[in-house]
């Protein structure tokens, strides 16, 4: 993606908040208006999607419910397909129905954003399962 140069007019206390936040998440003041403005407008575009910091980055949940790459994980291992996914996967984590289509949405038009979300943390999940039993073996003797 090629990007443009844009000026943009801020108020001074704006700026500054716009500068100690950069600061304070040690990247630059451009990145964080990027970040700001996609996460703004894709929850424009979705209503109920949130972003949430966290230690692999920020990512999208639904407001007061799950994130969405975990909506999709149950949707998949729910052992159904079309409405009744829906209905299984809220029923399984003990949400209402909206959520699951809400990030399901979300889930469809960020596909990649949501895999890459997937994978990633499947990795994380065996790296913790490598070094537990990593870890009984030298306890065990």
């Amino acid at each position: 993606v090629v990007a443009t140069s844009t000026s943009y007019r801020l108020g001074r206390d704006l700026k500054d908040r716009l500068a100690r936040r950069s600061a304070a998440e040690g990247i630059t003041e451009t990145a964080l208006v990027v970040r700001l403005l996609e996460q703004g407008l894709t929850a424009i575009e979705h209503p109920g999607i949130v972003y949430r910091p966290g230690p692999s980055g920020w990512r999208a949940g639904v407001a007061g419910g799950p994130d969405v790459d975990e909506v999709v994980r149950a949707v998949r291992s729910s052992g159904a397909a079309g409405d009744p996914a829906v209905s299984v996967t809220a029923g399984n984590l003990g949400v209402d129905v909206r959520v699951v289509r809400i990030a399901i949405d979300y889930a469809a038009e960020h596909l990649e954003e949501v895999e890459t979300r997937l994978r990633e943390n499947e990795a994380a999940v065996e790296r913790v399962r490598r070094l537990a039993a990593a870890r009984a073996s030298m306890l065990s003797g």
